[in-house]
């Protein structure tokens, strides 16, 4: 969860280009990020497959004022709100981006293409019709911050507990890594979003790292059947609520707007 799902950046830029914060060529670039394109297909009004730019600008015509992040996961249908063929579409990517005033859904299919030793990455973008209805599971964003704050006091005490705490030198690696970025000035977020938005994400992103270093670090103490199972029952719902955090932090801005609409 350290790198930030594309769905993230494309709702995140794009809600800044809707808001006209950032011209069109700035949004792109951030949401292609270190991928060499990005395509939409499907996108009503168009023939086939068009560029970021074309396709933002064409569900802004559409009547969309503002987009929303999905992290779904088998079992856990978080920020989707059907039809079935939308939410399977999007469990399968575990992303998905829900437009708010149009309902249209876009899941991100990622291709490598190029020769060995230059390959690249490009993702096409389908586009899909979505239920207009309340997303599942999406807390607000100070019941993100607290319940992440609490769920990350109880994991911790479980896996030191365990002894299986990420560590050693590729765990080292990845945490300075983590932290020049950090100190790199690297912009969690569009411009936009609250700075209690920012706070959330980069904490949720912290969490996430330290999730997926626990993984990879193997069992670390935990040598016993009991053990490991109470190993995975400690992450699993630290890893649900950075991932619903996540959604929280990145539907930040749309979520403000409604409430100041009410």
């Amino acid at each position: 969860m350290l790198s930030e799902p594309r769905s993230g950046r494309l709702a995140a830029w794009g809600n800044a280009l809707i808001t006209g914060l950032v011209p069109p060529d700035d949004a792109v670039l951030a949401i292609v990020g270190e991928d060499a394109v990005h395509r939409v297909e499907g996108l009503p009004g168009e023939a086939g497959p068009v560029g970021l730019s074309l396709a933002l600008g064409r569900l802004r015509a559409l009547g969309t004022t503002g987009l929303r992040v999905a992290l779904p996961q088998p079992g856990h249908p978080l920020g989707l709100s059907g039809p079935p063929e939308f939410n399977k579409r999007a469990i399968d990517a575990e992303e998905a981006v829900v437009c708010h005033g149009a309902a249209l859904g876009l899941v991100p299919e990622v291709y490598e293409a190029g020769p060995a030793g230059d390959v690249h990455v490009e993702v096409v973008w389908h586009c899909l019709p979505v239920r207009e209805a309340p997303a599942a599971d999406v807390p607000s964003l100070g019941e993100a911050e607290r319940e992440l704050a609490e769920a990350l006091r109880e994991a911790t005490e479980v896996l030191s507990r365990l002894d299986v705490a990420a560590s050693g030198p590729v765990a080292e690696a990845a945490i300075d890594a983590y932290r020049a970025r950090a100190e790199g000035g690297r912009e969690v977020l569009a411009p936009g979003y609250p700075p209690r938005a920012v706070r959330v994400l980069e904490l949720a992103q912290r969490v996430g790292l330290l999730i997926s270093l626990a993984y990879e670090n193997g069992h670390g103490g935990a040598v016993s059947a009991s053990e490991m199972a109470t190993r995975a029952a400690a992450l699993r719902p630290v890893e649900r609520t950075a991932r619903r955090a996540q959604v929280a932090a990145y539907n930040a801005v749309v979520e403000e707007r409604e409430k100041r609409m009410r």
